[in-house]
């Protein structure tokens, strides 16, 4: 079971949008908050990001120097600012202009001088119920791939690059699987590159690899119906009950059952949204030998009886 894939396939809610922007000094770009992840990709030139404190306007983080081949992540999708340089006043997305074209649209914003460009973009992610893997995360990701850092993320972004600077037959399709699968190699560069104990993070970049604690979240990501109890998830370790759930509460942030519980929930909602199968099979599938039992459990957890989520979500309203 690959825990990762599985961890942002719950989150998502759409596939990703995205667009070329092509900025030609002096340049400056404001982008309001989105909903879901935004990222940004530097295919030619280089730029100043500047991430806006949560919830400001004109209050920015520390400026980033992005170089050709960076790629910045963006966890909460906040408003930020990309420039030529930190000082260059920025306009509103709405005054540049925007041309349609495969395989995707290009913005182009400044005035003649030197051109940077970049694939920009956001995943849809259920930012209201994150996975902890991902809710953990720092709410900037700046990944460098120059130097043989990271050869997978820079392959996958010489290959956007190429598909987006050059379109041919068979670009359209290309591009956003190319887009799609950048989120897994923005995480897996991410994690590669955390040191025990560093921070938030560390503990789930551990809990992957650890001989303990990762087959464990394998047999709960499995099997979710399955009726574990961290006496079976310890046993099959060969720790005693209270070692195991020390090790998985300190590498994962919560003790096993509250884990097991909460990807349970996290199944049904993705089923609720995704499929047609009866309450019944989500019910069992969830882990729960009754729709009455269930039903209860669920509307605990995210306000609301579960046919009501399934409509909100195929309504395309807020569900919790």
């Amino acid at each position: 079971m690959d825990i990762l894939t599985e961890a942002l396939a719950s989150m998502r809610t759409g596939s990703p949008a995205s667009v070329r922007t092509d900025g030609r000094a002096p340049w400056g770009l404001r982008l309001p908050p989105v909903a879901g992840a935004g990222f940004h990709v530097v295919l030619h030139g280089a730029c100043w990001a500047l991430p806006l404190e949560d919830g400001a306007v004109d209050t920015y983080q520390d400026p980033i120097r992005l170089e050709e081949g960076d790629v910045i992540f963006l966890r909460d999708g906040r408003g930020h600012i990309l420039a030529d340089h930190p000082d260059t006043p920025a306009q509103p997305e709405e005054t540049a202009e925007f041309c349609p074209g495969t395989p995707i649209g290009t913005v182009s914003v400044g005035g003649d001088g030197a051109r940077t460009s970049l694939l920009c973009g956001n995943y849809h992610l259920d930012q209201g119920r994150p996975h902890p893997l991902v809710g953990r995360l720092p709410a900037v990701i700046h990944l460098p791939t120059r130097d043989g850092r990271h050869p997978e993320l820079s392959a996958a972004v010489r290959l956007l690059g190429a598909e987006v600077e050059n379109p041919r037959p068979g670009s359209a399709g290309i591009v956003p699987s190319l887009i799609d699968s950048l989120l897994l190699y923005i995480l897996r560069a991410w994690l590669a590159e955390r040191p025990a104990g560093d921070g938030d993070g560390a503990g789930w970049a551990a809990a992957l690899a650890d001989p303990v604690v990762a087959p464990a979240l394998a047999a709960i990501h499995e099997e979710p119906s399955a009726q574990w109890t961290v006496e079976s998830l310890a046993g099959r370790s060969g720790l005693s009950r209270a070692a195991f759930a020390r090790r998985f509460t300190t590498l994962v942030g919560e003790p096993p059952v509250a884990y097991l519980t909460r990807w349970r929930m996290t199944t049904a909602a993705r089923l609720l949204r995704e499929s047609d199968a009866p309450l019944a099979a989500v019910a069992a599938r969830a882990g729960y030998g009754s729709e009455f039992a269930f039903a209860k459990a669920f509307k605990r957890e995210f306000g609301q009886a579960p046919g009501g989520y399934r409509r909100a979500a195929r309504e395309g309203r807020a569900v919790a």
